[in-house]
């Protein structure tokens, strides 16, 4: 989407995994500023938690088998622990399957790109979409692996948690309300490179909630770490293992925290973007 570090897809990658640093429930304006000003956590809060901990589950299961160190992998090759991070001013790929971005380099710069527009697909609002779902995963995990990822990802994504979220049974929004889930990568950096796997972890923030005024789930960010074991298959890197912890999370900021309508109108009119490390 995300409790610990066991290798596995974390559904809630974007969503920043159980005990999310959250940033203050809507202003004054705000239909919800009686439960910021509480000291207690909202109802909404804690369902959101609860939800992220049923995708943390789904995920876990999804990938409990390791794969092996690569024997014939030389040794020579794996580069650091981590490669700090800077952009490279190499151009985003030119081309994408099912309208995500594909075709990345066969270098260490390329699986960091990858993984990162993997990590903004992954934690998409249209992963709530079961067959947006599968054309999201065929495009980006490996083949051999397809099977466990689609399996555990369709009993995460079912209709209790859609009624959670305050979605319908199918997963769209109720009228008058948007539905957001967006992932936003911070940096990326690489472990033990070679030209058929590597690891990469991706730093994120994210949004999970919907926006609008009959919301009772209100838009709340997360920060969370998503790494990656990506293995070079039919001329790209794909997707073998996926997990994902809380942090690092910043202090929040004194900002005034946005009403449902805004966020719901800044969703609407900002769109996602291509990333290249």
């Amino acid at each position: 989407m995300n409790p610990g570090d066991e290798q596995g897809y974390d559904t809630d990658e974007r969503y920043g995994g159980s005990g999310q640093t959250r940033t203050r429930l809507p202003g004054d304006e705000d239909a919800y500023d009686t439960a910021r000003r509480s000291m207690r956590p909202s109802r909404s809060l804690i369902t959101v938690v609860g939800v992220v901990v049923l995708l943390i589950a789904a995920i876990a299961f999804a990938n409990q088998g390791n794969s092996p160190d690569d024997p014939d992998a030389p040794q020579d090759a794996r580069g650091p622990a981590a490669s700090a991070t800077a952009p490279t001013g190499t151009a985003p790929v030119g081309t994408n399957t099912s309208g995500i971005p594909t075709g990345h380099p066969r270098t260490q710069q390329g699986a960091e790109s990858a993984a990162a527009n993997y990590a903004v697909a992954l934690g998409s609002a249209e992963m709530f979409n079961e067959e947006r779902r599968k054309e999201i995963l065929d495009a980006i995990i490996v083949p051999s692996e397809m099977h466990r990822f689609l399996g555990a990802l369709d009993r995460g994504y079912s209709k209790s948690l859609f009624q959670n979220l305050g979605l319908k049974e199918d997963g769209t929004s109720p009228d008058g309300l948007t539905f957001v889930s967006r992932t936003t990568p911070i940096g990326t950096t690489a472990a033990e490179y070679t030209d058929t796997k590597t690891n990469v972890s991706v730093w994120c923030s994210g949004l999970l909630g919907m926006a609008g005024e009959a919301s009772t789930n209100p838009v709340t960010s997360s920060w969370f770490t998503i790494s990656m074991e990506l293995h070079w298959v039919d001329g790209d890197w794909k997707i073998f293992t996926h997990s994902q912890k809380d942090g690092p999370a910043p202090v929040p900021g004194d900002e005034r925290a946005a009403t449902s309508e805004e966020i719901a109108k800044a969703v609407e009119g900002y769109g996602g973007l291509t990333y290249a490390r």
